[in-house]
């Protein structure tokens, strides 16, 4: 396992799902780890009772990624206790699928809001206080529907997608501070995100894997804590795909 040791890293939508693998994986690295979420308290609760042998490392924060105010407040805290951060790994991310024709705006600017702006709000914040120390890891967590475009999805692959273009901008902007920018892309993982589906599109989606099964969020957060790595050095501007092969 890498060693994270003396570094603080921040998970966005870190108390469920792939957020919370990534947080234990982190924890249990050395990493301090300064997680957010939006509103589930019992899942924070219960998250933060579970890992009480990290508290002197783990801290949680409850806003919205998609309120910019919010975030700038979260990021004047973080840089008051803790100067600097290493780590930024824009995970938060929401779907509300439905044919395009049929989708209420709401749910299209819902989702555009909390998994792009998101992005833009927690990397604009992160880039300013890594320049300070002219170093730091940046990692978007994206989607292979950002180029697959499955129907009903138009919404939520426009947001992954947004989210790419965001990493190849934003990686060479930032290079000559030594901060590089990624985006890992997980397939189908076995996480909330997956349920509302029924047993016949689980299946069908299923087949389409060649691995022929789901992946499991301790996978996603193997491939991500490589590229927040100081071995990573030399890798900025890339998707690294963790889907099973689809």
């Amino acid at each position: 396992m890498p060693d994270f040791k003396g570094q603080k890293a921040i998970i966005t939508g870190a108390t469920r799902g792939i957020g919370k693998a990534l947080a234990i994986s982190f924890l249990e690295a050395g990493a301090t780890v300064i997680g957010t979420f939006a509103g589930n308290d019992e899942a924070a609760e219960i998250f933060k009772s579970e890992n009480s042998r990290f508290s002197d490392r783990f801290y949680l924060y409850k806003f919205d990624v998609a309120d910019h105010s919010a975030v700038a407040d979260f990021y004047k805290e973080v840089e008051e206790k803790f100067d600097t951060i290493d780590i930024l790994v824009n995970n938060a991310g929401i779907r509300r699928d439905k044919v395009l024709a049929m989708m209420p705006p709401e749910d299209w600017n819902k989702v555009v809001d909390v998994n792009l702006t998101g992005t833009y709000n927690m990397s604009k914040h992160a880039v300013l206080l890594m320049m300070k120390q002219k170093y730091g890891r940046i990692i978007h967590i994206t989607s292979p529907m950002a180029h697959l475009g499955f129907a009903g999805q138009s919404n939520y692959a426009a947001s992954k997608a947004g989210q790419i273009g965001i990493m190849h901008s934003l990686s060479k902007e930032v290079a000559k501070r030594k901060i590089t920018v990624n985006c890992v892309s997980p397939g189908f993982i076995e996480t909330g995100l997956l349920d509302g589906l029924s047993d016949e599109q689980l299946s069908e989606y299923r087949k389409q894997i060649p691995l022929k099964r789901f992946g499991k969020p301790d996978e996603v957060a193997s491939a991500v804590l490589f590229l927040a790595g100081r071995d990573a050095s030399y890798i900025t501007g890339s998707v690294l795909e963790v889907d099973g092969g689809l």
